[in-house]
This record gives C-alpha cells, sequence and structure tokens, in this order.
C-alpha cells in the first residue's frame, strides 16, 4: 500500500493515482466522505470542506488490501489510550514491537515490550479511562474476549462479580509473512500439520501464514474456524493477512466443535485451519474431520509431545494411548514388563512442531512414530529448524536420532548416584564441581548418555546452557553408556535398567524431581565425575612399570640396609601419589611408620625406624593383603614371602 502523507493542514495537494483515494485520521480512523475523489487515470485536485487539525494520511484502495501499513493497525490500538498515555508510548524507540498494554483498575498502566515493562502514566487508571478503551473496541462474547474491525488485534476484559470489567489486556496482533517458512514442506503436499507451543510464542501468527500460504500459493480451498477472532481478526470482514482463506467465526467457544462439523458439511474445504484446540469435544472433531481426507491445521498449547499425551484429553489428537497387557513370551522377547502403553489408534495428525520460539522449532515428520517411540521409552527422529531473523531465510540445523523417554526436568539441589544399582552411595553436587569441568579432559569421542525418565528437550537444553552439545552423546544401547541418567520415580520401579548398568559396571545417577536446573547439575556433576577418573587412569597409566620398580626397590633397599641395620630414619625421593602409596603399603609391610615430607609435587616418604604396633592379623590376611601391595607389577617377577613374613621384590638386573 502505498502512503501519502499531506503535509500541511487545509492545503490543497496534488495527487495522482489510479485508483479511488480514501482519506482517514491518523488517531480516529474514518472515511471522510466530504472529498471530491479523482478519476482513473487523472491527477486531481483533492480538497477539504473543513480544516483538519489531526495528521492525516491518504491511502489508495482498490487493491486487495494485503500490504495494509501495520503502523496504522497499531494506531488503532493506541485510541484505546487516553491522549497523554498515547504521547508518551509513541515516543517509545522500541514501538514497532509492542507486545500488549495491560491497564488496570486502581494501578498505573504499563505496556510490555521484549525488552521488559514500559510505564505509561504515573497515575492509576480510571473508571472513566477503562469505559473509554471498552467503548472503541467490538463487543466482548463470553469469553470476554473482543476486537477492533479490521485488524487483528485482542482485547481481553477482566470483569468484577458484578460482571463490570475493572481491566484490559490490548494484544498487539501482527500478519508476519514469510513466518511459516520452516513449514512450507510439511503442508504443501496436505499433511495434517499439529503446532505445539506455550502461549506467546507465536503459533497464532504462524497458522494466519499458513492459512494465506495454502490459499493463495497452492490456490487450495483453505476454510478457518476462528474461535476467538484472532486469525482473521475482527470484524465481518476478515484481515486480509490471511489471504483468500474463508472464515467461519463461533458464536460461543463451547460451540467449537459444531462449527468444526458444520464447516465440513456445508463448505467443502480442502484445509481446515483450526486455533487452540482445548477440549475433548474438539479434539474428537477434529480426528472426526481428519478420517474425512480433510488436511488439518491446529495448536494446542504446551511444550512437547509428551504433554498431549499425557493430557487425557487431547492425547487423541496424536492417536490416544491404552495399556496392554503382554504374554509372558512377548514380554521376554521385549525386554519389558507385561503392562505396557501403547498407541490405540491412527493419530490426527500426519506431522507435529514444538515451537521453542519465534526462530526455532523442532519437527516431527512422522507424529506415528514419535509417539510410538516415547510410548516405547525412546527417543524419535525429529529436525531442529531455525530461521536467520535477519536474512529470513530457512536452515535445518541438526537431524537427530536417539530413543527413550517419559517426563520432563527436576527442581532440586541435590544430584545423588542410584544406591539401588550399588555404584556408588548418595552424592550432593556443590560449587566445587562448576570450576571442575573447566578442567575437565577433552574426550577423543562423545560422553555417551543412556537417559530414562527425562525428556530430550530437558536433555538438550542442559547440554545447550553447559556448551557441550558436542560432547554429550544420547545413546539407546546401555552397554556403550558412560553413565545412566534417570528419575528416581521412573528408574526405580524398573529393575531391567538397575541390572544391565550394574553387569556393566556403569555408574547411576537420578535427580528426585523433574527441572531444568536440576537435570543441567546432574549432567555436569556425572562429568565431572567422568572426566576425573578419566584424569587419575590417565595419570597411573603414565606411571611406568619400570619406575615403580625402581621407587619399591629403593624403599627396600633403604629399609632393610639402613632403617634396621643402623636404625636411622631414611627419606626416600619424591614420587608422584600413586608410587607413593606403593611405597607406604611396602614400609607397612615391614611393620615400620612413616612420614611425608614437603608439599605437591615434590612429595617424599621418610621411614622411620619406629615399628608400628601389632594388628594380630592372621597370616592369611597378611599374605592377601602383601600380595595385594604388588598386584599387577609384572609378568617376570612374583611378590616373594620370606620365612619371617617379610615381602621382597626380585633383585633388579644388573
Amino acid at each position: 500500500m502505498r502512503l501519502l502523507h499531506l503535509p500541511f493542514p487545509s492545503s490543497p495537494t496534488f495527487l495522482p493515482t489510479k485508483f479511488p483515494l480514501q482519506i482517514h485520521l491518523f488517531h480516529n480512523p474514518q472515511t471522510l466522505h466530504n472529498l471530491r475523489f479523482p478519476s482513473p487515470h487523472s491527477t486531481t485536485l483533492i480538497s477539504f470542506a473543513a480544516a483538519l487539525t489531526s495528521p492525516c494520511r491518504a491511502t489508495l484502495a482498490g487493491g486487495n488490501g494485503c500490504n495494509q501499513s501495520f503502523d496504522e493497525d497499531l494506531s488503532r490500538l493506541l485510541v484505546l489510550l487516553p491522549d497523554e498515555m498515547r504521547k508518551r508510548i509513541q515516543e517509545h524507540p522500541d514501538l514497532r514491537h509492542l507486545v500488549e498494554i495491560v491497564m488496570d483498575l486502581g494501578r498505573r498502566p504499563f505496556a510490555r515490550f521484549p525488552s521488559g515493562d514500559f510505564v505509561l502514566a504515573d497515575r492509576s487508571i480510571t473508571v472513566e479511562d477503562i469505559q473509554h478503551a471498552a467503548s472503541q473496541v467490538g463487543d466482548f462474547a463470553a469469553d470476554n474476549r473482543a476486537g477492533i474491525c479490521h485488524t487483528l488485534h485482542r482485547i481481553s476484559a477482566i470483569r468484577n462479580r458484578k460482571g463490570e470489567i475493572i481491566g484490559l489486556t490490548c494484544r498487539v496482533g501482527r500478519a508476519v509473512s514469510g513466518s511459516a517458512n520452516l513449514l512450507r514442506d510439511l503442508v504443501k503436499d496436505g499433511g495434517s500439520l499439529l503446532l505445539i507451543g506455550p502461549p506467546g510464542v507465536g503459533k497464532t501468527t504462524i497458522i494466519r501464514e499458513i492459512a494465506r500460504m495454502l490459499a493463495d500459493d497452492f490456490k487450495k480451498r483453505v476454510m478457518i474456524v476462528d474461535t476467538s477472532n484472532e486469525i482473521g481478526g475482527d470484524g465481518d470482514v476478515p484481515h486480509p493477512g490471511i489471504g483468500s482463506a474463508r472464515r467461519l467465526q463461533v458464536p460461543n467457544s463451547d460451540m467449537q466443535h459444531k462449527v468444526l462439523i458444520e464447516a465440513v458439511e456445508n463448505h467443502m474445504p480442502q484445509v481446515i485451519i483450526i486455533d487452540e484446540i482445548g477440549t475433548k469435544l474438539e479434539a474428537l472433531a477434529a480426528s472426526t474431520i481428519a478420517q474425512r481426507g480433510i488436511q488439518l491445521v491446529a495448536s494446542a498449547h504446551g511444550v512437547t509431545i509428551e504433554n498431549l499425551i499425557m493430557n487425557p484429553s487431547l492425547n487423541i489428537l496424536v492417536g490416544g494411548v491404552q495399556s496392554v497387557t503382554l504374554g509372558d513370551e512377548e514380554a521376554n522377547r521385549r525386554g519389558v514388563k507385561k503392562t505396557i502403553l501403547e498407541r490405540k489408534g491412527p493419530s490426527t495428525f500426519t506431522c507435529g512442531a514444538e515451537i521453542i520460539s519465534k526462530i526455532e522449532m523442532r519437527v516431527h515428520c512422522s507424529l506415528e512414530r514419535t509417539v510410538d517411540a516415547l510410548l516405547a521409552g525412546r527417543y524419535p527422529y525429529y529436525e531442529v529448524r531455525k530461521m536467520d531473523s535477519k536474512k529470513s531465510t530457512e536452515e535445518i540445523l541438526s537431524t537427530q536420532k536417539h530413543s527413550l523417554d517419559d517426563n520432563v526436568g527436576a527442581y532440586d539441589d541435590e544430584i545423588i548416584y542410584d544406591p539401588i544399582s550399588n555404584s556408588r552411595s548418595s552424592d550432593i553436587f556443590n560449587a566445587r564441581t562448576q570450576g571442575n569441568l573447566l578442567e575437565s579432559l577433552e574426550p577423543k569421542v562423545g560422553f555417551h548418555l543412556f537417559v530414562y525418565g527425562i525428556t530430550e528437550m530437558s536433555i538438550l537444553q542442559a547440554t545447550k546452557q553447559l556448551e557441550m552439545e558436542e560432547t554429550i552423546v544420547l545413546t539407546d544401547n546401555i552397554s556403550k553408556a558412560d553413565a545412566v541418567l534417570g528419575l528416581h520415580s521412573k528408574l526405580k520401579n524398573n529393575s531391567q535398567i538397575q541390572t544391565l548398568a550394574r553387569s556393566y559396571d556403569i555408574p547411576i545417577y537420578v535427580t528426585k524431581k523433574n527441572a531444568l536446573i536440576q537435570i543441567t547439575k546432574a549432567i555436569q556433576a556425572l562429568i565431572n565425575d567422568h572426566f576425573q577418573a578419566a584424569r587419575v587412569f590417565d595419570a597411573k597409566a603414565q606411571v611406568s612399570l619400570s619406575e615403580k620398580t625402581d621407587a619399591l626397590e629403593e624403599a627396600r633397599l633403604a629399609i632393610e640396609h639402613e632403617v634396621i641395620s643402623t636404625g636411622k630414619a631414611v627419606q626416600l625421593l619424591s614420587r608422584p601419589p600413586q608410587i607413593l602409596s606403593a611405597q607406604i603399603k611396602l614400609i607397612e609391610g615391614y611393620k615400620l611408620k612413616w612420614e611425608k615430607i614437603g608439599q605437591e609435587p615434590n612429595i617424599s616418604i621418610r621411614v622411620l625406624p619406629d615399628h608400628l604396633e601389632s594388628r594380630n592379623k592372621s597370616p592369611t590376611e597378611e599374605d592377601e593383603e602383601t600380595m595385594n601391595i604388588f598386584d599387577g607389577l609384572s609378568s617376570t617377577g612374583e611378590a616373594i614371602v620370606s620365612e619371617n613374613g617379610v615381602t621382597r621384590l626380585p633383585l633388579l638386573p644388573d
């Protein structure tokens, strides 16, 4: 739409055009009928019958209206505010990114921006302010929602017990071209699409753009069932943002399921667009429509597919869930319990998208496979798609394949090793481990983590916060895992995983509750422990056999030729901690005392001529203890126990 600003009030201006003109007041949108409109293909003088004191703009009429200015739509919303508040918000540098305006009786009004809240006035909202704003919008329906004619804005009311309006939430509606490009390939071939996401991530905006895309780009018969007039805007004429798609308004939100069936029976659509399926009746109606071969595009509140599976009212959208009892042979073959959960029937939707943000989403190209995998405790196939907000281009970042899942995150400060697994005892995560993580050894290959009872999204978010996406690799093969992380309430009932973890000597970590911060701490703790153990193992491996043999021979000669013979203390050479431990065991084998000299890394042992007190051990225990001292030394020389019980090493070659 070409905007023609009239620079001077009451001044005649020449406006060349091929279309009739409409002049609108900026602050009070209404068509002025006392104008002399130009004829097509002419240059005509436009004159005003009276002087105008408000800024006005001229817009070309006669097009399809798809390019209606967002500034004009926003100005219609700002009309609801008193003059001083409107002037204040118009001065905000981020005005075009306004999210909503909140006005509550007796409180200061404020506007919400992505950057934070902005107070519009120092005074409180009065009854007159509420009444003025309510009079500028359409009638409020039973769901306390109204709109502004020919816009996508939504006005929601808060009423007192008498039914009087005492608060308003004025939410800005936008038609964003290209917002559905990430999902274009999913709907162009007739696949039904389910959008899942929390409030405010842009589900309605994407659905509106999909409706326009299917109607205008793919030339399909699209029918929108618009319960709250959010998709097509308020008024009898829908907003141009939906293109040539048709819109069915719903008199009452409780009748949405009936209007869905009516749309199919009366208007022969190829595509049905639904916003916010929230009840069991609406879910059943959507399932009925899908069985008639009609493409569905709908949204539902939730964070992940798992939320729908666990929702008894909406799980029919993904095929429903039923409990199945298996025979003994089948349960043993599958390696599961006899009672399991399975998908009850075909999914209403072909594919699904979990909206993470306005530019990122997780796409499940086969919703049935996703549900089957989740119910079986495996990770499903999925794609993470992001859009470059600057270039507005689509990019599929990754396609990942995993298995196993169940619930969502935890919140508790305690990370424990599962005591059931007998791998380790309780352990408390504390702040000291945070610094150790940065010093951990970088793995040559990824750290393989087997997860049970925690959602994949929670694990991905935790690894993203820790910047360990390349380090941690989720696996569905417990034999290849470096650790097991599970939800305590789920894992304690699965003896099979516990047994497998014990058999493969894999440590089990559990979280008591579900929250992202808890899972993040658990992953950080287990990674720290793993690489700390790897560091110790590598340090042990670096100690050569000859170095250890030399150190023990040094201690033996010092004890026999100096300490025992002359009764003098002897200080040995400084050695690594692993060798010092072997020397100490050797000294104690001679029933002598010792002490450490120096500080790390230059610690040495001083052998004292004082004898240790007798511990009354049996000869068998002494022999076993002595043999353990030299375990793994060499295949060429074994520990020799003399008649007096003194352990000796074989003499070194010349």
